[in-house]
């Protein structure tokens, strides 16, 4: 359990701003009464605490509690931390009764607080850090693990014309762009041969399934990353939109049953877990649940998608382990994730073998 104790720690509540996090309150509640429908100040700053990309701080005032989300100050690549596709992404998503926070406004002139950022509503609920849920009873884990699942297969019906989403990111071939783009991640990040690494490479574009449907895809779609309601298997709103774009909706439900062939490490995985007892359900009937609610008669063989996803998180950690190394990125937690580099590609390699390879 010292994972989930550390996942806690590391990310559950907020801090008072520090240094170059601070930002100014002032010129930020001016922004809010003139943007903010219902506004009144004055506002109190906090941080999340946490290793965001871009970083999120809840702001309390009478009117209300707030979340902003920036893009880190300083010199950032071109297509990194968007967070106006955040926005998008999501108030266009609210208008469709999907669960994500309500957008307030969208500020891209950075001499509010020093970069863009963007305010949306406090949505107040649980976490669900432990795949095991060990404080709840089995049938309240089914209910909320087949919760998850619809909650996904909503997202992926999402018309996206409709919502003015037809734009949000190019039509068709979307394995053959992610692999293109995690191949180029892993390359610019790399800090050692890796020969398993350097197989996947080879192997993946050349065995690229067919895309037949095509969806809001979230990106990073796990049980984390929700917040649900506190005495219910509801989720009240999907958070963490940065790698969401129009794609493969098979790379969302694969990346979602991941957890079935990962260790559980006090996180989300439920591999080693006795399911049965649990309530956890097992993964053909996540695979059932998904089909059904989405129109399908089945899903591929996941293999294939297994060894993608696990690629695409080696070349995520690669990014991590390179910061490490560089002495920019030196918390414990940042070394700690580092060190998964290899064994997450011996697992892409293991799932690639499954599949052909």
């Amino acid at each position: 359990m010292s994972d989930a104790i550390n996942a806690e720690e590391a990310f559950v509540g907020t801090v008072e701003p520090e240094g170059a996090d601070r930002l100014d309150a002032a010129r930020l509640g001016e922004w809010m009464e003139a943007n903010v429908a219902g506004f009144k100040g004055p506002l109190r700053l906090t941080k999340f605490k946490g290793g965001q990309s871009n970083p999120t701080y809840r702001i309390e005032a009478p009117s209300g509690n707030y979340v902003l989300r920036r893009k880190p100050f300083g010199p950032l690549l071109p297509s990194a931390h968007a967070v106006d596709r955040e926005y998008k992404v999501q108030a266009a998503l609210h208008t469709t009764g999907f669960p994500v926070a309500r957008q307030y406004g969208l500020c891209t002139d950075e001499s509010v607080v020093g970069s863009w950022f963007y305010v949306m509503g406090m949505v107040d609920g649980r976490t669900i850090w432990d795949g095991s849920m060990p404080k709840d009873a089995p049938p309240y884990r089914r209910d909320t693990y087949m919760a998850m699942i619809d909650c996904l297969a909503q997202l992926h019906a999402v018309d996206v014309e409709a919502v003015g989403l037809a734009d949000f990111g190019k039509p068709g071939n979307y394995f053959g762009r992610q692999v293109e783009r995690w191949t180029r991640q892993y390359k610019l990040a790399e800090t050692e041969h890796m020969p398993t690494v350097e197989r996947l490479i080879e192997w993946l574009p050349a065995t690229l399934p067919e895309q037949t449907r095509t969806s809001v895809v979230h990106g990073d779609y796990r049980i984390d990353n929700m917040i649900w309601a506190k005495d219910a298997p509801q989720v009240l709103a999907v958070l963490d939109w940065e790698l969401s774009t129009l794609g493969d909706p098979l790379a969302d439900f694969t990346y979602v049953c991941m957890a079935w062939v990962t260790e559980n490490g006090g996180r989300s995985g439920v591999m080693d877990l006795d399911r049965k007892v649990l309530g956890i359900p097992e993964l053909d009937e996540v695979v059932e649940r998904y089909c059904q609610a989405t129109g399908r008669d089945s899903v591929p063989d996941m293999n294939w998608y297994f060894a993608y996803n696990f690629f695409r998180l080696t070349g995520i950690i690669q990014g991590i382990k390179k910061r490490v190394i560089e002495g920019t990125a030196s918390s414990a937690h940042a070394k700690a994730m580092s060190e998964r580099v290899q064994p997450l590609a011996d697992k892409a390699w293991e799932f690639a073998l499954k599949a052909g390879a």
